[in-house]
């Protein structure tokens, strides 16, 4: 009995200091968005504060939508669960309707526009391999690392580290990838014609689409379909939204950020930028690389971490994805620091073949897959075939890595 009433005398103050530590990182997101914002405009530019904003609309966006390209291709690996594979086609039909007018206008507003059209090569195919066995280690791409370490979420941090680290380790030798054999730069607008390059990539996205569905029903009997329970308006705020939605979501966000910075969205470049400044900090120097030889990288490696656009849209990623997490409730429940050793070596290294992997690759599922499929470029189309089977081993490694799969 006496142990029953000590249990009831704790909830209330067990209640009052959770209360209390969402109030101090309401107020901590509102200075760090603020006063972030407020930074970059009178730094570096308005259109680079926008930015940053943006960033963490794709991290709240993320995080109530548990929009996982890692987990959707996994369930439908294991279970053939095809629901989040289907939410990732309607985002890239989405995104493609609204790239198309902004690319092929050339120029809007002043900005001009340019696609993420890269090199479609071995470089993308083995890249890509390598980080699609690396995210079902690292139980996150890009993006769902960032948003998990805003969940609060440990594993992401040390998936991050890996990330960065193998990002600066392909910046050694980047040269050796981009020369080998490739098609080069092919889009499929600019080969074939708006029109004709368009349906190409309607009728690809409808292949994938029906694949998922035959596959499902001749495994499964019928579709699969996640219970999301949205009880009123309140749930755009406080989750949780239909995968669905929160692909749409993100498909509008993409193009917007294409409109105001004039290319789309990206995630690792800011890895391989942040791994270089380290390394520069011990006395290191990575503008003899490769990689950073171009004049856009060197400008980024010269320049403070602010100027670089990716670096703090990826920042206010956590931070979105954090308010996110407090609002829903659930960031104290996912806070994460105990983690069993065969789990952290997993991320570590799943981090690393996910960082070396994307740069050889041009990118990861934000950069290479959503933002060059939205393109219309065939090296996008290549990273996602390259990637999803390199996830095929990567899920039989992770129970190697004690996830609960």
């Amino acid at each position: 009995m006496e142990a029953v009433l000590k249990k009831a005398a704790e909830q209330p103050l067990k209640h009052k200091s959770g209360k209390r530590l969402d109030q101090i990182l309401y107020f901590l997101i509102f200075v760090v968005l603020a006063g972030g914002a407020l930074f970059l405009f009178n730094a570096v530019s308005g259109r680079q504060a926008v930015l940053y904003m943006l960033g963490a609309v794709a991290g709240f966006i993320l995080y109530h939508a548990r929009f996982g390209f890692t987990s959707a291709w996994r369930q439908f690996i294991l279970y053939r669960h095809g629901e989040g594979i289907r939410a990732q086609v309607w985002m890239l039909l989405v995104a493609s309707l609204l790239f198309l007018p902004l690319l092929t206008a050339g120029t809007v507003f002043g900005v001009d526009m340019s696609g993420n059209v890269n090199a479609a090569g071995m470089s993308v195919l083995i890249g890509a391999f390598i980080f699609g066995i690396g995210m079902q280690m690292g139980d996150g791409c890009a993006s769902g690392t960032l948003y998990h370490i805003g969940g609060g979420d440990a594993n992401g941090i040390i998936a991050l580290v890996g990330f960065i680290a193998g990002s600066v380790i392909a910046t050694t030798h980047f040269d050796f990838w981009t020369n080998l054999p490739g098609l080069g730069e092919v889009s499929f607008v600019e080969s074939y014609g708006v029109l004709p390059g368009f349906f190409i990539q309607v009728a690809l996205l409808a292949i994938v689409y029906a694949i998922t569905v035959l596959v499902e029903k001749k495994k499964n009997g019928k579709l699969y379909k996640k219970e999301v329970k949205a009880k009123s308006w309140k749930s755009i705020f406080f989750g949780p939204w239909p995968i669905v939605i929160g692909g749409l979501a993100l498909a509008v966000l993409n193009a917007v950020i294409l409109l105001v910075q004039g290319k789309p969205w990206g995630v690792t470049s800011a890895f391989a930028l942040w791994g270089a400044k380290a390394v520069q900090a011990f006395g290191g120097n990575p503008e003899n690389w490769s990689y950073w030889q171009s004049p856009s990288n060197l400008a980024s490696l010269q320049e403070p971490v602010y100027f670089h656009t990716t670096s703090v849209m990826d920042i206010s990623l956590m931070v979105g994805a954090l308010l996110a997490a407090v609002l829903a409730g659930s960031f104290r429940k996912g806070l994460k620091f105990k983690l069993p050793m065969k789990m952290v070596i997993g991320s570590l290294i799943g981090g690393l073949m996910m960082g070396y992997g994307a740069r050889i690759s041009f990118g990861c599922n934000i950069g290479a897959f959503f933002s060059g499929i939205a393109s219309f470029s065939v090296h996008g189309w290549l990273w996602f075939v390259a990637a999803y089977a390199g996830s095929i081993i990567g899920v039989k490694l992770r129970p190697y890595c004690k996830y609960r799969d």
